[in-house]
Formats: C-alpha cells, structure tokens, sequence
C-alpha cells in the first residue's frame, strides 16, 4: 500500500468515478487493451481514489478470445449503456472478418445516444465501418493504412499514434493507447498524476497526437544518408504513380549512376528494385485486407496491367496474388 508521501494529490469532487466499457472484439490484440485498462488502475491506485471503473463487453455475453489464443469472460453482452460511459472497442488481427454486423449495428445506436468512442489497435476499422468517423481525424495501425484509405476516403487518416476528435479517439495500436489514457487522465485529474502512472508503467517518453506511429527512414533501414532518407519517403508517397529513377535523382541533385550506387551500397540493391518491392508490400496488404478485386489492387500499387502484376508479384512472394487472396481467406 502506498504511503500518503506517495500518493498524488487529486482535486476532491462529487463527481461519480468515470465508467469505461472496453468492448472485445474477436482476436483482439492483448497489449493495447491490457496497457489502457492497466493505467486507469494505476491512476485509482496513485490518487487513493476510486477514479475510475471498467466493464468489459463482448457480443454474447460470454468469453472472447484474443490473437494470443487468450479467453476473457466478459461482464456482459452488448448491453445499453449509461449516457456519460466511455466505450473503448478493442480490435486486432482480421478485424474485418470479426466486426459483425451486430457490433456496427451496437456502435451506431449507442453513438446516437451521445456516448464518446474509442478504437484501440485496429478497432479504427470498426468505428469507420459503422459511419462515426466521417468527416473525422483518425489513425489506425501503420499495416492496415493502406487497406484503410482505399476503403475510407471520406475520412482524414494521419499517421499519429492517437487521434482525439470530438467524441471519437483512435489509436495506432501497441503502446499507443497508453498515450491516449495518459492524456485522458492529464485532462481529467491533471498532469502530475498522469506523470505518476507513466512512471509506474516505467513509460519515459510519453508522446502526443503530434508524435507519428512508424520511426523515421533513416531508423527504419538503419542508414543515416539524407539524400537515401528523401528518395525513399519519396518512393513511399508515390506507389500508385511511381516515379523513374532519373527523376528521383534529379529531385536530390544526384545523376541516376549516384542513385544506383548509393542503393546498391547501402541497400544491395537497385532503386527499381527496392521500389518494387515497396509497391508489392502495398499490394500484399491490399489483397490480405480488403476486397479490392485484383485488378483495382494492380492500379492502386502502379502496375499498367494484371498480367505485369502478377508475374513480378509471382517472382517476389513465389505465388500468384490470386492464390495469395484464397491462401488468406480459407485461414
């Protein structure tokens, strides 16, 4: 038990402690969920109040499953909540095939109740298939970006680790939801008790809606050469329309030979390949993530035509992309 020297002074009010229903879906992800339950205890723990309080649900009411092969007995089923409840939805691997047309169905009637929503991980989908991030800001794991944007133009996607806009917060996954519960608790008791838990969860780097979600170029292929940095964010931002080697050069001031030899040195290969293999990583989500028919996939990923796609994919992953989409869906 922590002695009074340690607790945090907390403003006493009469306010009922603030409820959170953290709805598991289906192969949720255990660490955005575990991270973002766990920091609300620690803040009750730190204050010496009961600040917070938690239920979880889950459509039917008895167990859900995590993508670790985990079972959670839930508190109960998709049940009508209290107007002033936050609902937290918890998502992870295949969160299409495991969003139901219930849980939507549930999402919507308790949004038009005025209830604030929250989207951990991949959950991001959800909120948007149900229609309460139109015309939003919002982030949504790195890996289900791509998928993302193609299905969701309506919505302003950022590469955040979380978005809070109005009543609708969504996070990148990961550690990220532990950002979004500091920042709710810095709003709601204020800074220092919120320094109190990111110390308990040895969290040293507490970041905000400003900070991205991925690392940097340079971090990502452990090379620090501005120029390499720059042509590859430049790859990365122009897949549906690649963009030619030459011109890739000339916008770093470099001839097309320096090109080469620069990927070859630090990369070991040639800038085509290397931008090939980024557009096939693209088109490797898109198949895995979305119904796009193939052909749609070709084109969102720069390919002129089917049949060039499916050779240079064949040649890459050593599978068509038509049996990539049925090797996915008979999982």
């Amino acid at each position: 038990m922590l002695g009074e020297d340690q607790l945090v002074n907390v403003p006493k009010t009469n306010v009922a402690p603030k409820r959170f229903a953290f709805v598991l879906i289906e192969k949720f992800s255990l660490l955005p969920f575990a991270s973002a339950v766990d920091a609300l205890r620690i803040a009750n723990r730190m204050s010496g109040a009961e600040l917070y309080t938690w239920i979880l649900l889950g459509e039917g009411g008895d167990s859900v499953t995590s993508s670790v092969g985990a079972s959670f007995k839930v508190d109960d089923d998709l049940i009508e909540l209290k107007r002033d409840d936050t609902v937290l939805l918890c998502g992870g691997v295949d969160i299409q095939t495991h969003t139901s047309k219930r849980i939507l169905n549930w999402v919507r009637r308790e949004t038009r109740r005025g209830l604030s929503f929250g989207g951990l991980c991949t959950a991001t989908y959800t909120m948007a298939k149900a229609g309460i991030l139109d015309g939003k800001r919002a982030t949504i794991h790195w890996e289900n970006q791509d998928s993302f944007s193609e299905e969701f133009t309506e919505i302003e996607l950022t590469k955040s680790v979380f978005i809070v806009d109005g009543r609708s917060m969504t996070t990148a996954g990961g550690t990220s939801s532990i950002d979004l519960m500091l920042k709710i608790i810095a709003d709601d008791h204020g800074e220092d008790l919120a320094n109190a838990v990111a110390d308990q969860m040895i969290y040293s780097a507490i970041r905000t809606d400003q900070d991205t979600q991925r690392l940097s170029v340079p971090t990502r292929i452990g090379v620090r050469h501005p120029k390499l940095s720059l042509v590859i964010q430049m790859m990365e931002e122009n897949i549906e329309e690649p963009v030619s080697p030459s011109l890739l050069a000339k916008d770093v001031s470099m001839s097309t030979r320096q090109l080469e030899r620069l990927f070859r040195r630090y990369l070991s290969r040639s800038p085509k390949r290397y931008y090939m293999e980024l557009r096939l990583q693209k088109a490797r989500n898109l198949l895995m993530q979305t119904d796009m028919s193939v052909i749609n996939v070709a084109l969102a990923c720069g390919f002129a035509s089917p049949s060039h796609f499916s050779k240079c994919y064949r040649s890459h992953y050593k599978k068509t992309p038509y049996r990539e989409r049925g090797s996915h869906t008979a999982l």
